[in-house]
């Protein structure tokens, strides 16, 4: 049987977990600025081509934002459960190393969402600045798989 001894700055990992919360919260309310500015009604998921097309230019615009804005949250939603349940796993063994790839990791989701939305990139473009949530999600895992290794 292993016994596992938390240290006291596990605190900072709970505190960045919670962060990550927050900032799925953050990502909804994001979405529902761009919905009502598309004047999307819900549960509307996406601004289809059908709507593209017979949309005015501005509004074409709007439309396109609130469809990155979805995909900037679909895509935290899709990355999120492997950097939470991994820093919290890698924060027993290395709870500072942990919280600050949590913290990196949550920056970069935040530039990638305020990328994805910019009106001045084309094609989403500016969710790349954010990319580097990628290698810190990397981190979390290494800190997650090496904790079990040495367990």
């Amino acid at each position: 049987m292993v016994a596992i001894n938390i240290q006291p700055e596990y605190g900072y990992v709970v505190l960045t977990a919670v962060g990550t919360c927050f900032l799925g919260t953050w990502h909804g309310m994001r979405c529902g600025a761009f919905r009502k500015a598309a004047g999307l009604g819900y549960p509307t998921p996406y601004a289809d081509s059908a709507m593209m097309t017979s949309a005015s230019a501005e509004q074409k615009q709007k439309l396109y934002l609130f469809n990155c804005a979805q995909r900037a949250h679909g895509n935290f939603l899709e990355n999120h459960y492997v950097a939470l349940t991994s820093l919290l796993i890698g924060g027993l063994r290395y709870p500072l190393l942990s919280s600050a790839f949590g913290l990196v990791w949550s920056l970069g989701r935040i530039v990638y969402a305020v990328g994805y939305t910019s009106p001045n990139k084309e094609n989403g473009k500016g969710r790349l600045a954010g990319a580097f949530f990628w290698l810190a999600q990397l981190g979390l895992l290494v800190n997650a798989g090496l904790t079990g290794y040495n367990l």
